[in-house]
């Protein structure tokens, strides 16, 4: 049997901050708070093993690009629409060289980490 990765860790100065930034663009419930860490997820009761999202305080600012970057789809909407969603919830456009000419969209979270929002929409279970 092989393993499965169950959470991603994401050092960050705002945990709070960016636990209610991702909560919203991902449909997510904050599941555990321990300490200044806080760990968020889908809902309990979504279904079977889900990858949760730690947001882990770090004291150091972030220095550079992260080798690691979230890419996500909309669920219940075209990319137009996530895209304004994702604005109006405080991403904003991240310029790492692309041409334009991509169908996805780069972004940034309010604390700089980048990811990317595709174009396809994905079924939300």
């Amino acid at each position: 049997m092989a393993s499965r990765i169950t959470e991603l860790v994401l050092d960050c100065r705002d945990p709070e901050r960016l636990a209610a930034f991702w909560c919203e663009v991902l449909g997510f419930v904050i599941l555990l708070r321990d300490g200044e860490d806080i760990e968020i997820g889908p809902p309990p009761g979504t279904g079977g093993l889900q990858l949760t999202l730690v947001l882990s305080k770090a004291h150091e600012p972030k220095n550079g690009k992260l080798p690691l970057h979230f890419d996500i789809n909309a669920t219940d909407r075209d990319q137009d629409t996530e895209l304004e969603r994702l604005l109006a919830a405080g991403a904003r456009f991240a310029d790492i060289g692309q041409t334009g000419e991509e169908p996805w969209h780069v972004l940034a979270d309010p604390e700089g980490n980048e990811f990317c929002l595709l174009q396809a929409r994905v079924s939300a279970t």
